[in-house]
C-alpha cells in the first residue's frame, strides 16, 4: 500500500476472535472499538508512518492503527499474546516482537509514533523509561500514552500530574486530555482517573546538553571518605563521594566547595582542592553527564561531619586499595581512573546494567590516559634498608603530594601520579651500608608544590612524620635567593626537595 491508497478495511469479525474478554482491552465491543478509533484518529498523524506500540497485548490498538494505514512494530513479554497479536495482524504492514516494552528490541530504529496503553505506571522508574522511549522517535514523532490511576484505599497508576512533569523536558509540545468521562472507551462508567498524553519531539534535535557534576575525594592518608546515600531516589544504601550538581551561575570549583559545605560541613578554600579526573558517564536509563573529581586532604576545612543525614546515612573511611564493592558505579570508576593516573574516562552504561558496581564490567570503561611522552619520566626506584619503616613517612609524604598507592609486592611497593610513579624497594639484592648522597648516585628527588602556603604546611607537619629540615639557617632560601623552597630528609639520609611555584 502506498500513502495515496487507502487502508484495506479491517475484517473486524476475524479479529474479535483474537480479542480479549475484556472491554478495556480487547475491544471486543463495537461501541468500544469505536470510540477507541475516535481517539487514535486524533493521535495519530494523519499521514502513514511507523507506529512502535509498547506492551502491544493482543494487538487491538496495533490492528486500528494498521487501520489507518500505518506501519506498526508490536512488542509484548508474553510469547502467547504476541502469538494472538500476529494472528490478528495477518496480512497487513506489521510485525510483533517478544521482549521487553521498557528496553524494546527494535535494534536502532527510530519511529513516528510510540504508543503504550496502561504500561508505563508498571515499571520501578516511569521517568527513565520515558527518556529511553523519546529517544526511539525521530523528530517530530509522536510519543501517545494511556494511564490512570486505579483504586481508592491502595490505588495504583500514575497520576497525569507527574507523567506531565516528566515529559514536559523531554518533548516540544503536549496535549493531554481526561478520558474517565468517556463511558464508550471503557464500555461502563469509571470514576477513577483515566487521560491520554501526546508529547510532539522537536523537528530538529536539540543541541547536546548534559548535566555537570563534582565530586569530592577527601583524603585520609591513603584513605578516602565515603558517605552511604539515603532517601535520595537514587543509588540509596550504596556509598558514594561527596557530589552533587553544578548551579546555574556557579563554576565546577565554586560547586565542589557549596557541596562540601552543604554536605559534610567542610569550609574548604580553592587553593585546597585540585583536579584530578573528568569523567563523562551515562547511568543506566540516563541521559549523558559531565562529572569533575577534586581532590582534598583531610583538616582541609575542619572535620567532616554528616550535615545531610536525610540524604546520608553514614559517613566512613575506606582504604583506596581497597574499596567496598557496595559503591556507585559511577563514582568507583572514577575512583579507579584517578588512582590509575588517568585524567579523564568514559563511563557508559546499558540501559540494562545495575547503578550499583558490579565488579569487572563486561565492556570496559572507554579512557583517555596521558599520552606517552618520549623523555618522560616512568618511575623512579628507590632501594631503602627497611621497607617497613620507610612506608610511613614515604606514604605520608607522596599522599601529600597528590599520589595514590599503586602496587604492592612481597618486598616493595609504590605510590602513582599521572603517567610517572615512585617505587620503594628493600630489594633481596641489597647490599650492606646505608645511602649516602654525598657519594656518586642519587643525590635528591624533587616535586613541585602548589604555593608556599601548601609548602609551609608541608615543612610544619613533616617532622611528625619520620622527616628533618635540611639547612634551616637558609630556609627557604636554600636554593637561592630567588628559589622558594624545603629540603627534607628521612631518617636513612635520603633528601627531597620541594620547589613552591
Amino acid at each position: 500500500m502506498t500513502s495515496n491508497e487507502a487502508p484495506e478495511p479491517i475484517d473486524w469479525d476475524a479479529a474479535a476472535a483474537t480479542f480479549d474478554d475484556e472491554p478495556d482491552h480487547g475491544l471486543r465491543d463495537r461501541t468500544v472499538r469505536a470510540a477507541w478509533a475516535d481517539r487514535m484518529r486524533d493521535w495519530l498523524p494523519d499521514t502513514p508512518g511507523d507506529v512502535l506500540d509498547l506492551g502491544c497485548g493482543t494487538g487491538s490498538l496495533a490492528l486500528l492503527a494498521a487501520g489507518l494505514g500505518h506501519r506498526v512494530t508490536g512488542v509484548d513479554l508474553s510469547p502467547d499474546m504476541v502469538e494472538l497479536a500476529r494472528e490478528k495482524l495477518a496480512g497487513r504492514d506489521a510485525e510483533v516482537l517478544v521482549g521487553d516494552a521498557g528496553l524494546p528490541p527494535v535494534q536502532g530504529r527510530r519511529f513516528d509514533v510510540v504508543l503504550a496503553r496502561h504500561v508505563l505506571w508498571t515499571f520501578p522508574d516511569p521517568e527513565a523509561t520515558l527518556r529511553h522511549w523519546c529517544g526511539l522517535l525521530r523528530p517530530g514523532g509522536r510519543l501517545i500514552l494511556v494511564e490512570g490511576v486505579w483504586g481508592t484505599v491502595s490505588p495504583s497508576g500514575l497520576p497525569m500530574s507527574r507523567l506531565v512533569a516528566a515529559l514536559t523536558p523531554l518533548v516540544a509540545r503536549i496535549h493531554s486530555e481526561r478520558l474517565s468521562g468517556d463511558a464508550r472507551l471503557w464500555g461502563r462508567r469509571v470514576d477513577d482517573e483515566r487521560y491520554a498524553v501526546v508529547g510532539v519531539a522537536p523537528d530538529a534535535p536539540a543541541r547536546h546538553s548534559e548535566i555537570v557534576d563534582v565530586h569530592l575525594i577527601l583524603r585520609r592518608g591513603d584513605e578516602v571518605l565515603l558517605a552511604r546515600r539515603s532517601g535520595t531516589g537514587y543509588g540509596d544504601g550504596l556509598l558514594h563521594l561527596p557530589s552533587g550538581h553544578v548551579e546555574d551561575g556557579e563554576d565546577v570549583r565554586a560547586a565542589v566547595i557549596r557541596e562540601a559545605r552543604e554536605e559534610i560541613g567542610l569550609d574548604l578554600d580553592p587553593a585546597d582542592l585540585r583536579v584530578e579526573a573528568v569523567v563523562q558517564h551515562r547511568g543506566p536509563g540516563q541521559a549523558p553527564r559531565t562529572g569533575w573529581f577534586f581532590s582534598a586532604e583531610h583538616g582541609a576545612g575542619g572535620e567532616p561531619v554528616n550535615a545531610e543525614p536525610d540524604k546520608c546515612s553514614e559517613l566512613v573511611w575506606h582504604p583506596l586499595s581497597a574499596l567496598p564493592h557496595d559503591m556507585v558505579a559511577y563514582c568507583r570508576a572514577g575512583l579507579a581512573a584517578w588512582r590509575a593516573g588517568e585524567r579523564f574516562l568514559v563511563h557508559w552504561q546499558s540501559d540494562g546494567e545495575a547503578v550499583a558496581y558490579e565488579g569487572d564490567r563486561a565492556t570496559a570503561p572507554e579512557s583517555l590516559a596521558p599520552a606517552v611522552r618520549t623523555g618522560g619520566v616512568h618511575h623512579v626506584e628507590l632501594w631503602v634498608p627497611d621497607l617497613a619503616a620507610a612506608k610511613g613517612p614515604w606514604g605520608w609524604l607522596l599522599g601529600a603530594l597528590g599520589h595514590v598507592p599503586f602496587q604492592r609486592w612481597g618486598h616493595g611497593m609504590s605510590w602513582r601520579r599521572d603517567e610517572t610513579y615512585i617505587v620503594l624497594e628493600q630489594s633481596p639484592d641489597l647490599r650492606p651500608g646505608g645511602h649516602d648522597r654525598h657519594r656518586p648516585g642519587l643525590n635528591h628527588l624533587a616535586f613541585h608544590v602548589a604555593d608556599r602556603a601548601g609548602l609551609d604546611a608541608l615543612v610544619t607537619a613533616a617532622p611528625d612524620h619520620g622527616w628533618s629540615l635540611l639547612f634551616a639557617d637558609r630556609h627557604p632560601h636554600a636554593g637561592g635567593d630567588g628559589r622558594y623552597a624545603a629540603y627534607l630528609e628521612d631518617a636513612w639520609g635520603y633528601e627531597v626537595e620541594l620547589v613552591a611555584e
